[in-house]
């Protein structure tokens, strides 16, 4: 039968042996765990960067469309003023005419209108 002190030495070498593989195993966990953490960062910083190129995308996309609307409805407004501007200049040119060609009839025309302005706005 061993001795007390060979069974407390390979007791100790026992444990010493499970401490030091403990020890390892622990540290090969910690790596483990690092390296997992590096990984999952990377892969964060990656979609947030796909992510912040897709809202720039969709901004920028955003600030073309509100552009070309803008764009269209200057042209449409534009086309409308010189549409009332030479409206406009016809109706001049067209009343000068009467007025030249028949200046009572328009002197007549003026008193009339002027009469029943006069008229309404007692009412």
């Amino acid at each position: 039968m061993p001795s007390s002190d060979t069974i407390r030495s390979l007791r100790e070498i026992a444990d010493s042996d499970t401490f030091e593989r403990l020890q390892k195993d622990v540290s090969s966990v910690r790596k483990d765990i690092a390296s997992l953490a590096d990984q999952i960062a990377d892969t964060i910083s990656h979609f947030g960067g796909a992510a912040r190129r897709q809202a720039r995308q969709g901004f920028t996309q955003a600030q073309a469309n509100v552009n070309a609307a803008i764009d269209d409805a200057s042209e449409r407004g534009g086309a409308w003023l010189d549409a009332a501007q030479d409206t406009a200049s016809s109706l001049e040119e067209a009343l000068e005419d009467v007025i030249a060609h028949r200046p009572l009839a328009t002197v007549g025309l003026a008193l009339g209108l002027g009469f029943l302005i006069g008229v309404t706005w007692r009412r």
